[in-house]
């Protein structure tokens, strides 16, 4: 048994794992990188990468279908599952050879297999041990099902759902969070027969209230359907289909049922609580600065309890490497993450929801701004419908963005500014937004709050 040691040892290769090992490696630390798949991790292999690919495929085939609105001549033939699958494939590896490439260039030693926690500052990988000064926790989330749903045969996860090779006639979508609606967005664009089934009140129940009902009336008119706030009680197999029921009794019949309740930490059997790292139902707890309960150690990504995105696990990685660097890194603010979902039509949000603002300080003392997207100019040449909504502290900054329609995600740049750097209305309404952009909609919004609305009835 050969025994290897480092400054960093990172066992993980995804958004977290990947940039803590650039940025520790940057920082002239010596580090050892684990990975047991691929470099890139399900953010670039099965989840943000290939379903994005998909849902511009999607975006093309609708596009293409609304043709003649825009005076195009033109006939959706249909839908080549093979060719949009190598267009989607050739998208991961390019980015996959450019961050292999990346790493290999720099000074880190990329180490392939299955590692395992065997002592508080050492990861045992095929037989061999990689002990560091700092060891960091970067093993990512698996797609999780409801108890006794067993995954196989015609239920499948989103992992399977990328690979299928032709487009479902009609499909069972349980769960209506983000990996629900934008599975349900593609197959919808496709041609697919989609339904729905989410036990909770509303899609996207993680959103602001008037996006969620936005997302609603967006998704009736496109004839996507739903079912919302009677739970799932089990399904049924056949050769030909399955029955999913629902605890009322109701019943819903597809080809395919994919399931996407969300997605648990990658924790089980890595040894980590038996070397002392404290836990929370299969999580990895840490304090502020990423740190677990064993000095020396800390975790990144979706193993650590919060919001489940490939960017939060990006920065937590920079944050580590520079925290065992001993830069004194500032906290990432949980709250000043931005969320993006990237259906037909896209949310993007960031900061306090409308509730969760009047529950922090209370209805009085905030103020809630709708900017609708029918006075901006970029979105009518799109054909979207939407709005962008702004909160605010009174006589304060902007504590709150919530956005939906076409393309909205790509506004969420500035909107995370603004929010991050507590700008005031009158702030953001002094700015330049360059005309005609769907960016201007975050300007006429702030200039309505700023009690000086233009293109905006108030």
């Amino acid at each position: 048994m050969a025994e290897h040691n480092f400054d960093v040892v990172i066992l993980g290769g995804g958004s977290g794992g990947y940039a803590a090992a650039l940025r520790s490696a940057q920082l002239g630390l010596s580090v050892a990188l684990i990975e047991r798949d691929k470099l890139g991790g399900t953010c670039l292999h099965r989840g943000c990468i290939p379903t994005k690919a998909l849902l511009h495929s999607a975006e093309v085939a609708d596009v293409t279908r609304d043709a003649a609105a825009y005076g195009v001549q033109a006939t959706l033939q249909g839908i080549d599952m093979p060719a949009v699958n190598k267009y989607r494939d050739g998208i991961v590896d390019k980015l996959f050879k450019g961050l292999t490439g990346l790493v290999s260039s720099k000074a880190i030693t990329l180490v392939a297999g299955d590692g395992r926690m065997v002592a508080p500052k050492t990861i045992s990988v095929n037989g061999d041990n990689y002990t560091g000064k700092h060891v960091v926790l970067a093993t990512g989330s698996f797609s999780k099902t409801l108890p006794g749903l067993e995954i196989g045969g015609r239920v499948i996860t989103s992992e399977h759902a990328l690979q299928l090779d032709f487009v479902p006639s009609k499909v069972i979508v349980l769960g209506g969070g983000v990996i629900g609606v934008e599975f349900a967005s593609i197959w919808k664009s496709f041609g697919t027969d989609v339904t729905i089934i989410e036990g909770l009140p509303t899609l996207v129940p993680n959103e602001d209230a008037s996006v969620s009902k936005a997302m609603e009336r967006a998704f009736r008119k496109r004839g996507i359907n739903f079912k919302t706030g009677v739970r799932f009680q089990g399904v049924q197999q056949s050769a030909t289909g399955v029955v999913a029921t629902l605890e009322n009794g109701e019943q819903f019949d597809g080809e395919l049922m994919l399931v996407a309740v969300g997605r648990g930490p990658n924790t089980a059997g890595l040894g980590y609580e038996e070397n002392g790292i404290q836990m929370d139902r299969g999580y990895v707890l840490t304090n502020e600065r990423l740190q677990t309960s064993v000095e020396g150690v800390y975790a990144a990504g979706d193993i650590v309890p919060g919001l489940q995105l490939a960017h939060r696990g990006f920065q937590q990685g920079i944050f580590i490497a520079e925290e065992i660097a001993g830069l004194r890194p500032a906290p990432i603010d949980e709250l000043g993450i931005p969320k993006v979902t990237y259906s037909e039509p896209e949310i993007a949000s960031v900061g306090l929801s409308e509730s969760k603002a009047a529950e922090t300080y209370g209805q009085d003392n905030i103020s809630v701004y709708e900017y609708n997207l029918g006075g901006n100019g970029k979105s009518q040449i799109l054909g979207t419908a939407g709005f962008v909504k702004l909160i605010r502290k009174n006589n304060g900054p902007i504590i709150g963005i919530h956005m939906i329609g076409s393309r909205v995600g790509e506004q969420i740049g500035e909107a995370q500014l603004i929010v991050n750097w507590e700008a005031f209305p009158e702030e953001v309404a002094s700015l330049v937004h360059a005309h005609p952009t769907q960016n201007e909609a975050l300007g006429e919004a702030h200039l309505a709050l700023a009690g000086k609305p233009l293109h905006a009835h108030a």
